[in-house]
Protein backbone atom coordinates (compact mmCIF):
# COMPACT_ATOMS: atom_id res chain seq x y z
CA UNK A 1 0.00 0.00 0.00
CA UNK A 2 1.15 3.89 -0.91
CA UNK A 3 0.32 6.75 1.06
CA UNK A 4 -0.75 9.72 -1.06
CA UNK A 5 -3.17 12.72 -1.60
CA UNK A 6 -6.15 13.47 -3.62
CA UNK A 7 -5.31 16.84 -5.66
CA UNK A 8 -7.99 16.59 -8.49
CA UNK A 9 -10.52 14.68 -9.70
CA UNK A 10 -10.05 13.41 -13.85
CA UNK A 11 -12.67 13.88 -16.28
CA UNK A 12 -12.67 12.14 -19.58
CA UNK A 13 -14.67 12.21 -22.46
CA UNK A 14 -13.42 8.92 -23.90
CA UNK A 15 -11.99 6.20 -22.29
CA UNK A 16 -12.39 2.10 -22.13
CA UNK A 17 -15.71 0.89 -21.68
CA UNK A 18 -14.95 -0.82 -18.40
CA UNK A 19 -14.55 2.71 -16.86
CA UNK A 20 -18.00 3.49 -16.91
CA UNK A 21 -19.38 4.80 -13.87
CA UNK A 22 -15.86 4.78 -12.54
CA UNK A 23 -14.41 8.06 -10.17
CA UNK A 24 -10.83 8.93 -11.49
CA UNK A 25 -8.88 10.90 -8.92
CA UNK A 26 -5.41 12.40 -9.04
CA UNK A 27 -3.19 11.41 -6.64
CA UNK A 28 -0.33 12.91 -5.34
CA UNK A 29 2.21 9.88 -4.11
CA UNK A 30 3.71 10.75 -0.59
CA UNK A 31 6.55 9.48 1.75
CA UNK A 32 5.83 8.81 5.33
CA UNK A 33 6.98 11.90 6.48
CA UNK A 34 4.18 13.35 4.24
CA UNK A 35 6.45 14.75 1.04
CA UNK A 36 6.33 14.66 -2.36
CA UNK A 37 7.57 10.88 -3.19
CA UNK A 38 7.22 10.80 -7.04
CA UNK A 39 5.39 12.22 -9.78
CA UNK A 40 1.34 12.27 -9.54
CA UNK A 41 -0.97 9.04 -10.46
CA UNK A 42 -4.53 8.27 -11.68
CA UNK A 43 -6.43 6.07 -9.48
CA UNK A 44 -10.01 4.58 -9.92
CA UNK A 45 -11.35 5.12 -6.46
CA UNK A 46 -13.27 2.54 -4.53
CA UNK A 47 -14.14 4.59 -1.32
CA UNK A 48 -15.02 7.83 -2.44
CA UNK A 49 -12.51 9.95 -1.62
CA UNK A 50 -12.80 13.76 -2.62
CA UNK A 51 -10.03 16.28 -2.97
CA UNK A 52 -7.66 17.23 0.01
CA UNK A 53 -8.18 13.44 1.54
CA UNK A 54 -4.62 11.34 2.36
CA UNK A 55 -5.53 7.80 0.86
CA UNK A 56 -4.23 4.16 0.48
CA UNK A 57 -3.62 3.27 -2.42
CA UNK A 58 -2.45 0.30 -4.40
CA UNK A 59 -0.87 -0.54 -7.60
CA UNK A 60 -0.38 -2.93 -10.49
CA UNK A 61 -2.86 -6.52 -10.10
CA UNK A 62 -3.97 -5.47 -6.30
CA UNK A 63 -5.85 -2.49 -7.86
CA UNK A 64 -7.52 -4.89 -9.92
CA UNK A 65 -9.21 -6.58 -6.54
CA UNK A 66 -10.02 -3.59 -5.46
CA UNK A 67 -13.31 -3.86 -8.33
CA UNK A 68 -13.78 -7.57 -8.25
CA UNK A 69 -16.84 -7.12 -10.38
CA UNK A 70 -15.08 -5.58 -13.27
CA UNK A 71 -13.36 -8.18 -15.62
CA UNK A 72 -10.38 -6.99 -18.04
CA UNK A 73 -10.40 -3.78 -17.01
CA UNK A 74 -6.97 -1.95 -17.34
CA UNK A 75 -6.95 -0.71 -13.51
CA UNK A 76 -3.02 0.35 -12.60
CA UNK A 77 -3.99 2.34 -9.14
CA UNK A 78 -6.43 1.89 -7.13
CA UNK A 79 -7.69 4.10 -3.94
CA UNK A 80 -8.24 1.31 -1.14
CA UNK A 81 -8.87 3.61 2.21
CA UNK A 82 -9.20 7.17 3.50
CA UNK A 83 -6.67 8.28 6.22
CA UNK A 84 -8.08 9.48 9.52
CA UNK A 85 -5.62 9.41 11.88
CA UNK A 86 -1.47 9.01 11.18
CA UNK A 87 0.80 8.56 14.03
CA UNK A 88 4.67 8.32 13.50
CA UNK A 89 5.64 5.65 16.32
CA UNK A 90 9.11 4.46 14.44
CA UNK A 91 11.45 5.98 16.81
CA UNK A 92 9.96 4.31 19.86
CA UNK A 93 9.68 0.99 18.24
CA UNK A 94 13.64 1.09 16.77
CA UNK A 95 14.52 2.58 20.14
CA UNK A 96 12.84 -0.12 21.73
CA UNK A 97 15.14 -3.20 23.50
CA UNK A 98 12.21 -5.31 23.33
CA UNK A 99 11.78 -6.67 19.64
CA UNK A 100 9.61 -9.22 20.91
CA UNK A 101 12.40 -12.06 20.43
CA UNK A 102 13.19 -11.08 16.71
CA UNK A 103 16.25 -12.53 15.48
CA UNK A 104 17.00 -14.83 18.15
Amino acid sequence: MNLGRVIGTVWASQKHDGFAGLKMQLIQPLSGDGTRAGGTRVACDSVGAGPGELVFTVDQYEATLAFPALKNVPIDCAIVGIVDELNDQSAEVLASDDRGGAGL
